[in-house]
């Protein structure tokens, strides 16, 4: 397995996909879906250069369209400039 380290200050999240049904109990097919705004931190790029406190396993919202994607095993990650996260969820 390929460690992936962000570079400068940008941010490595792991996409958290939405729900495939509704809170009412509604089955919504892929095409329904939205594009997840929502991640887990998995690493942060040089402490330096950033402006926020972001650390891995904070839970965060991101811009809609932004980032780069990256599937691995399984998984998808986007590494994010850290201008795009949104805010941080507790």
């Amino acid at each position: 397995m390929t460690t992936i380290e962000p570079m400068g200050a940008r941010v490595l999240i792991k996409v958290l996909e939405q729900e495939p049904v509704t809170s009412s109990g509604i089955l919504l097919p892929e095409s329904a879906k939205e594009k997840p705004q929502e991640g887990l931190v998995e690493a942060v790029g040089n402490a330096d250069e950033m402006v926020t406190d972001l650390k891995k396993g904070d839970r965060i919202l991101f811009d809609k369209y932004s980032g780069t994607e990256i599937k691995q095993d399984d998984d998808t990650y986007l590494i994010l400039n850290e201008d795009d996260v949104l805010a941080r969820l507790s």
